[in-house]
């Protein structure tokens, strides 16, 4: 058994602990984490910052100042897991082995286990660590650049195994399931994809059919690709139940949430999955048969299952930024380390202008993706609730990156990247499959896009309505007037000057310029396409890198102001990345702008959908061989 001893310094005086777990989940802390749950307020401004660029406006409050949500002791609480986590992958785990076998073995999951690494945000009340958002990113950074597929096994047991429980549970079903999940060695699983719907989690085809006494459910049907599905105990399933609706009477199938035990019978897995990468974590198709479902384990209300899903992948994606700032890190420490020792044609690798943009890149894509993470956490610590497109973004950011920094270490190394010694062909295994899961990167893109532009709609639904009754609205008309007007003659617009350190005006322009022409991109094609925009995904591609660009430029600038204000060591360095990366931004934001309203760009799209619809006819390629020999 793995157990830690060592000191936990709190009040000036030293605590002597046995094990990490217990002696951090009793001590106490001052929880700042607000209730996750969603609060429906119609009224209340929408304070996402990325939503309003949709509308060419900046709502500050949640990127300016870059949030501080931890007080000391809540940094003294997390600092103390640091060591003992950095021992356990030093002494335990071993990631080589863990790929190779494709098993975690019992010696590691019971270390895991006594480190209360499957509890880190649980209350301490129900046994866990009871971690804010914002500690659990600091977790999640280190365990990432580490051992990834080691972190999806920990991750797909609490970020969205039994992350429906603590978010939607009633008193009684934390009561009785999170003690489980906590310290009683019981894993927990998330069954959502269907062989039928992968992103499409409205067609799923399991079925959950109540009883004539309405005491139970009894549930059919298959889910595959599950995380933890071979040796989950606990589970989140998503079922279609037949809902009445209490006004018409009328009756319709809506999905449905669902808390399964194993131990209900009925319940079976497949074997685990041969997969590419993050071979360690079990993933194995799972088989309900006549499942009996106590009543009581509806979660989050009978017909509000696609409400608890989304809920339970926005709430978490955080951690993925997080989890993969991680392996960039590591990533770039790998290749650092080689450029500053290789020789070749009698000068070190990191003299060489071709190596430096290479290291200056990837270091940039880590602090944008860090920096994000941490920015949402906080954001969602202090009690945010309109964080889901910034949380999308960061996903499918980071992914991108982890990826785009890994290939860059491996390429830096040269032969010695592509051997299996260097480690790194292993996290390029594990980091593919974050660009697909809990949402592919193509449908979160279309996801930003398409929830930003109805954010703008609605807005420009307001002013038609306004037209109607213009003595009524006379305020709002002129204002939006007055802007257009001054913006068409090149004044006015966005300015986040006042929210930078001096070093980063020039950078805030860029942002500001980006975030007026965003605006207007998206109200042209608002005017241009009304709602058959939804099928100009060419252009929708677009408008969401642009929006992702803006983003990361916007949380940047944020975070290198503030080594600037407390004068951090490190401030002249954050200073030079934030400048490069918003000068490198900006301009893609402009190519963007440029292919969205430019016609021979339109055409272009369109040529590609010919092109597509020939490959597709053809079932592959269309052109022949240049020999003309088939």
């Amino acid at each position: 058994m793995f157990r830690l001893g060592q000191v936990v310094i709190r009040n000036g005086q030293k605590v002597k602990a046995i094990e990490l777990r217990r002696c951090l989940s009793a001590a106490p802390q001052t929880q700042k984490r607000a209730e996750n749950r969603p609060v429906a307020d119609d009224k209340k401004p929408n304070m996402s910052f990325l939503t309003n660029i949709f509308r060419g406006e900046v709502q500050p409050a949640q990127v300016f100042p870059y949030p501080e949500v931890l007080d000391a002791e809540q940094k003294e609480y997390i600092a103390a897991f640091v060591d003992p986590v950095t021992r356990f992958f030093e002494e335990v785990n071993d990631p080589v082995k863990n790929d190779s076998t494709a098993n975690i073995d019992e010696a590691t999951a019971d270390a895991l286990w006594e480190l209360g690494a499957f509890s880190l945000q649980v209350p301490p009340e129900y046994g866990g660590l009871g971690l804010n958002n914002t500690q659990y990113s600091r977790m999640c950074d280190i365990i990432g650049g580490q051992d990834l597929g080691l972190g999806i096994f920990i991750g797909a047991h609490q970020s969205i195994g039994f992350k429906g429980i603590l978010l939607y549970g009633t008193k009684e079903q934390k009561e009785k399931y999170l003690p489980k999940v906590s310290t009683g060695r019981t894993y927990a699983a998330f069954a959502l994809t269907e062989p039928s719907s992968g992103s499409d989690a409205g067609s799923i085809r399991c079925r959950a059919v109540k009883t004539p006494d309405g005491k139970h459910y009894v549930l059919n049907g298959s889910k595959i690709w599950i995380s933890n599905g071979g040796i989950a105990d606990i589970m989140t399933v998503f079922a279609q139940t037949e809902i009445e609706d209490p006004r018409t009477g009328q009756k319709k199938d809506k999905v449905t949430a669902f808390i399964v035990e194993r131990g209900f019978g009925g319940v079976t897995s497949g074997p685990p999955e041969n997969k590419m990468g993050i071979k360690c974590s079990n993933t194995a198709e799972v088989y309900f048969e006549d499942c009996k479902i106590p009543i009581e384990n509806v979660l989050g209300g009978e017909g509000n299952g696609f409400k608890v899903a989304m809920n339970i992948l926005n709430n978490g994606r955080f951690g993925m930024a997080a989890t993969l700032s991680g392996t960039m890190r590591a990533c770039i420490q790998k290749a650092t380390e080689h450029a500053t020792n290789r020789v070749q044609f009698g000068r070190k690798l990191e003299t060489y202008g071709g190596i430096q943009e290479k290291l200056a890149r990837m270091a940039m894509h880590h602090y944008a993706t860090q920096s994000m993470a941490y920015m949402i956490s906080g954001n969602m610590d202090s009690g945010s609730t309109d964080y889901h497109l910034e949380a999308a973004i960061s996903k499918v950011f980071a992914s991108e990156s982890a990826w785009y920094v890994c290939d860059e270490a491996i390429q830096i190394l040269g032969g010695m990247g592509f051997m299996k010694d260097a480690g790194l062909e292993r996290v390029m295994r594990d980091l593919r499959i974050f660009r697909i899961f809990e949402g592919t990167n193509d449908i979160l893109r279309l996801f930003v896009a398409l929830t930003g532009i109805q954010y703008a709609g609605s807005h420009l639904k307001e002013l038609q309505k306004a037209f109607k009754n213009p003595a009524a609205n006379l305020g709002l008309i002129f204002k939006e007037g007055s802007r257009r007007a001054i913006r068409s003659i090149g004044y006015g617009g966005t300015d986040l000057a006042p929210f930078v350190a001096g070093p980063l005006k020039d950078s805030a322009k860029q942002c500001s310029e980006s975030i007026d022409i965003f605006g207007q991109a998206v109200e042209s094609l608002l005017i241009k396409h009304g709602k058959g925009i939804v099928e100009e995904q060419f252009m929708l591609n677009r408008l969401a890198d642009a929006a992702i660009d803006t983003y990361a430029m916007a949380v940047v600038l944020s975070r290198a102001s503030r080594a600037v204000q407390k004068n951090l060591p490190s401030a002249e360095h954050e200073i030079l990345m934030a400048q490069a990366w918003c000068h490198e931004a900006a301009d893609r934001v402009r190519v963007n702008i440029r292919k969205i309203n430019t016609d021979s760009f339109a055409k272009n799209y369109g040529k590609m959908s010919q092109i597509s619809k020939n490959i597709c006819a053809h079932n592959g390629i269309a052109h022949n061989n240049p020999l003309d020999i088939d």
